[in-house]
């Protein structure tokens, strides 16, 4: 009893699980717990799985062993409007302009009132920067634009919950240092962020990180203690990184 209550109390929480394309296991016995209102990072290079975590944590993957509960509830389309996702390969209709995508996703996550939803689209457009382009179709738009035009999709609804898988991939680092800024603020508000990256200026953000790799959680910590783990005073999150997974 005193178990669930604590998961109950989780943003996310993934126990023992597993997953396979095919005959390539992706994610082997995995687990997480992730607290509320915290950024909460995972890292890993390319191939370590966390895309699919994330696709499973969404829920348009199901795990083959194992079990997730997202804000107290296995993932599910119910939970739309209390989770806001960013795919690493943007989802975005080509021929309608960067407002007209973040209006469809608003609509999509149940924004039903036309003042709400409005005002709702014009700040996460605004954030990204995009207010003089708001007209252009998507396809128009360069690869770092579209990635801005997705991240504004996933802000839009105002969710406790965001996933984001690589969301400042392609960003200049004025736009990067302005979206942590804001991600600092949304987690001040009792947001939740899950973002995956493989940069380590992404890692030193975030207030708890797991290491991936083949699909295994090989450290879990604060950047400070992961780094004081390597036992060397003046070690750098990439230090720590490769240090776990040559143990692995």
């Amino acid at each position: 009893m005193e178990d669930t209550s604590r998961t109950e109390l989780l943003a996310v929480a993934a126990e023992n699980v597993t997953f396979s394309y095919g005959h390539r296991q992706v994610l082997n016995g995995l687990s997480l717990r992730i607290p509320p209102k915290r950024v909460f990072g995972l890292l890993g290079a390319n191939g370590a799985g966390k895309t699919t975590l994330i696709r499973l944590l969404v829920g348009l993957l199901k795990p083959q062993a194992g079990s997730i509960r997202i804000l107290g509830e296995p993932p599910s389309p119910r939970l739309a409007h209390r989770v806001g996702y960013m795919p690493q390969l943007t989802a975005l209709y080509q021929e309608l302009s960067a407002q007209q995508n973040v209006e469809f996703f608003a609509r999509m996550y149940g924004m039903a009132n036309p003042s709400q939803r409005r005002q709702a689209v014009e700040e996460a457009i605004n954030l990204v920067g995009l207010w003089d382009r708001r007209s252009d179709p998507v396809l128009r738009l360069s690869g770092g634009m579209r990635q801005r035009v997705s991240l504004a999709a996933a802000l839009v609804h105002s969710a406790p919950l965001l996933l984001l898988d690589e969301p400042t991939v392609g960003l200049d680092p004025e736009l990067r240092a302005s979206f942590w800024e804001h991600f600092g603020r949304l987690t001040r508000q009792g947001v939740t962020l899950v973002i995956s990256s493989h940069t380590m200026d992404d890692a030193a953000h975030c207030d708890r990180l797991v290491f991936l790799q083949d699909g295994r959680v090989v450290a879990e910590g604060s950047p400070a203690e992961l780094r004081a783990a390597t036992g060397t005073s003046d070690a750098t999150l990439e230090d720590a990184f490769l240090h776990y997974v040559r143990r692995g």
